[in-house]
């Protein structure tokens, strides 16, 4: 399925919030991400993204059929690891296992490596999401360890991983 990745416009959140809206997205995100997520919460997270464009992260929607139906950030690390930068997503779930994720991660990744002196993006989804651990492999990250008993979500402790993709690398 075709998709491109673009700045977050403001006129994104009422579209883009049914989608955020969903217990299945939200069980595999931090806490920060609300859940019920109302239009309101996008239009705060919207405005976010707008507001600290190119001051150490980016965050783009992903477009789909004409409309915002995701979201991808990169968010550069400081002090010892600011060359790095941390990848974090999430797709509403009419488009889930149709590529436009693995794709949007590979885009944003080269996005990252051109645009920041950076040699190292990773990203943190939990041990049980296949889904998501699945999009990383195929976009070319690999798995450099399981943190044991490191998320406590839903009152549930859960293990995480790192996944990793260093500048060079296919």
């Amino acid at each position: 399925m075709n998709f491109t990745l673009r700045p977050w416009q403001m006129t994104d959140a009422s579209v883009i919030a049914p989608y955020a809206d969903d217990p299945l997205v939200a069980q595999n995100l931090r806490d920060v991400f609300p859940n019920p997520y109302t239009v309101a919460d996008a239009e705060e997270f919207i405005r976010s993204c707008m507001e600290r464009e190119g001051q150490g992260q980016m965050c783009r929607a992903i477009v789909a059929d004409g409309k915002a139906v995701g979201s991808i950030s990169l968010v550069l690390g400081s002090d010892v690891y600011r060359r790095s930068a941390e990848l974090g997503y999430w797709l509403g779930r009419p488009f889930w296992r149709r590529g436009i994720m693995t794709a949007a991660v590979r885009e944003m990744c080269a996005l990252g490596f051109e645009t920041w002196e950076i040699l190292r993006i990773h990203a943190e989804p939990y041990a049980g999401n296949a889904g998501s651990r699945g999009v990383l492999e195929k976009a070319g990250f690999t798995l450099e360890g399981i943190l044991r008993n490191s998320v406590c979500k839903n009152g549930e402790i859960l293990d995480s991983c790192v996944y990793a993709k260093l500048k060079g690398e296919p």
